[in-house]
């Protein structure tokens, strides 16, 4: 009897239909689009978002240009067969409600601010597509390039105008994470830092993203000031591209390298 019931239960987890493999996946978000590139088979992606191959928007831009997009609607999902709809966590309603309405499953990716949250995104992601072992790997890398050295360093992560995400964000999380410690915790999630607390605090290096070269508007002025440049000069500054730290997937592993890396190099 028992040896009977383990086989039937067997049989009812192979039949059941929400543990298939969807083959005809669509993504309207763009983060969805990272992660769906990264654990899907190519044969399974139908349709990636409209902003796929922004390259300054997303980290697999090149990679998408493989694959057809949408502008974004139901209508399109529909037309292209979609068995899986990736969503952000609050856009689209209507979209949902009428993907719901065609018994057209709809996931919506949340928006994770900590690595483990994004680790808990790509594993889930992983599962619904039916690849949990990709979703495994994908996790096993991002905590692979987490190798701290001994040792205290202080950062802050600054963007235009003086924002700077906090230890409660994706970037401040990966940086604790990754041996630097942030200068700046009262900032929570983030918060403006002035360039004169920025002076007293004087942090062992700059987390920046996507720094300018040259002086383009008045939010870029901030970051190209004499202050900061005789204060931070190349070696005390950590380049991470804005584009890997929004979201989970491959870029969150890379922006976590560079972090890593900068950490190492920086001057005690």
């Amino acid at each position: 009897m028992i040896r009977l019931a383990g086989a039937l239960l067997a049989l009812m987890v192979q039949l059941s239909p929400g543990l298939a493999a969807p083959g005809r996946v669509v993504s309207l978000n763009l983060c969805a689009d990272q992660l769906v590139l990264a654990l899907a088979d190519p044969g399974q992606i139908a349709a990636l978002s409209p902003f796929a191959t922004d390259r300054a928007s997303s980290a697999a831009a090149e990679v998408a240009k493989a694959y057809p997009r949408t502008r974004g609607s139901a209508e399109e999902a529909l037309a292209l067969g979609a068995d899986l709809v990736f969503l952000g966590p609050l856009d689209r309603m209507a979209t949902s409600r009428l993907l719901d309405a065609r018994g057209v499953q709809v996931e919506r990716m949340a928006f994770p601010s900590s690595l483990d949250e994004a680790k808990t995104i790509i594993r889930r992601t992983a599962r619904l597509l039916g690849h949990p072992e990709r979703g495994e790997a994908l996790a096993a890398r991002l905590d692979a390039a987490l190798q701290v050295t001994t040792g205290r360093v202080t950062a802050l992560p600054y963007e235009r105008r003086g924002y700077a995400s906090g230890p409660r964000s994706m970037l401040g999380d990966a940086m604790e994470r990754a041996g630097l410690a942030h200068a700046a915790p009262e900032t929570g999630f983030g918060g403006f830092v002035s360039l004169e607390r920025v002076v007293a605090l004087r942090p062992d290096v700059l987390v920046l993203n996507d720094p300018p070269a040259r002086v383009a508007d008045q939010g870029s002025a901030l970051l190209v000031h004499p202050a900061l440049a005789r204060l931070y000069p190349s070696e005390r500054r950590i380049s991470v591209p804005a584009v890997l730290t929004v979201c989970p997937g491959p870029g969150l592993v890379e922006a976590v390298e560079l972090l890593a890396a900068g950490r190492a190099a920086a001057p005690r």
